[in-house]
């Protein structure tokens, strides 16, 4: 397991509760779980890495607890009970320095969790209905929450009793009828104090917290399908955004105009990752697939089949253009996943053509001497 997991470039999480990894240079996935043992109680809902040396994983499931899973020893370390699961799933997980962690729940609960206490050190209530919770990539206490009827809010986990920022609520339509909001999903875009967000009515909007504005400065519409999640490429100057009908495009941050689009997804896009430095994105989602695809030219670089419906990815820092791992000219590259155990279909008894010829024979047989009775 340890030479596997150390091989893994993209990390997933299923509603099976099983943990994946994939190697794109080795063209394999593996399984890091006992697949023996499994229950929707332990469906992975979030995925973050403890560390910056990417050296733990921290994986969130359904019944609320938070496993750590250790990529040099390619094996779960470590679990903690960070919840309770009446409150809802998780909407958002991330690590603090110090082995500290954050979460947020769909019933709008944000904590922060030390290896000293099983209480948690803080705690803030950001709303009802949370869809996702983001964490600040320059300041690791300042996180962003958002949600049905809960308008996008940063907060400073070091001041936890007010939001740093509360955007306001969009304008009347030409009706004078007020518009809903639904956040589904938000980043910090880097080199700015901006953050941009995709809603349920396939609406992208960028906020300004450094401006006396509450509304968003941008705003801009994708498709007709609302939008899950987004996520931004190295350069910052665009967003990628996915819906539920597995439509991805990669929108221009400055003017809400439509670079382009990705293809080949047949399935609704429930996590997407740009990679920190190369112009590649990631996503899944209920189509079952792990998809990578270039930023520059929009083609389709490699292609997984995970069998199993897929909740969140985890991208590496590591090389993914590397020769063996990259498709060449452009085309599908297919990766065979490793089972720890055969699946159900190895099992069953093979059925013979000339088995099933005779039964359709006799079945005909009977039936003509019916007909004759009858007559």
């Amino acid at each position: 397991m340890e030479d596997r997991s150390r091989l893994c470039s993209v990390w997933l999480g299923s509603e099976t509760g099983i943990l994946k990894g994939v190697s794109l240079i080795r063209k394999q996935a593996f399984n890091f779980c006992n697949t023996s043992h499994l229950s929707r109680d332990q469906e992975v809902r979030a995925l973050c890495w403890a560390d910056p040396a990417e050296s733990e994983l921290l994986v969130g499931s359904v019944d609320g607890t938070v496993k750590t899973f250790s990529t040099e020893k390619g094996a779960f370390t470590d679990a903690r009970r960070c919840g309770d699961p009446a409150d809802g799933c998780f909407a958002g997980l991330a690590a603090l320095s110090g082995s500290a962690l954050i979460t947020c729940v769909e019933s709008g609960t944000v904590r922060v969790w030390t290896e000293e206490s099983r209480e948690p050190v803080t705690e803030l209530n950001a709303g009802k209905n949370v869809c996702r919770m983001r964490q600040s990539p320059v300041y690791q206490h300042k996180v962003a929450t958002g949600g049905k009827e809960n308008g996008l809010k940063i907060w400073d986990l070091e001041r936890p009793e007010k939001p740093l920022f509360t955007a306001k609520n969009l304008r009347d339509d030409w009706l004078d009828l007020r518009r809903p909001h639904w956040v589904k999903d938000m980043a910090f875009i880097p080199d700015s104090d901006k953050l941009v967000a995709c809603t349920g009515y396939h609406q992208v909007h960028v906020f300004d917290p450094s401006t006396p504005q509450r509304r968003p400065v941008l705003e801009a519409e994708y498709g007709e399908y609302p939008l899950t999640a987004l996520s931004l490429p190295a350069a910052g100057s665009t967003v990628v955004v996915g819906n539920t009908q597995g439509q991805i495009a990669q929108l221009d941050l400055r003017k809400g105009l439509v670079r382009g689009a990705l293809k080949g997804l047949s399935g609704g896009v429930r996590c997407l990752q740009c990679h920190p430095t190369q112009p590649l994105v990631a996503s899944c989602g209920l189509d079952r697939f792990l998809r990578i695809h270039s930023l520059e030219d929009r083609s389709l670089l490699h292609k997984v089949y995970l069998k199993s419906r897929l909740n969140c990815l985890l991208m590496t820092r590591k090389d993914l253009d590397g020769g063996e791992g990259a498709a060449a000219g452009g085309q599908e590259a297919e990766v065979k996943e490793e089972e720890e155990e055969d699946d159900v279909w190895g099992a069953m008894e093979q059925v013979e053509e000339e088995t099933v010829k005779r039964k359709a024979t006799e079945e005909e047989e009977k039936t003509k001497k019916k007909k004759k009775r009858q007559d």
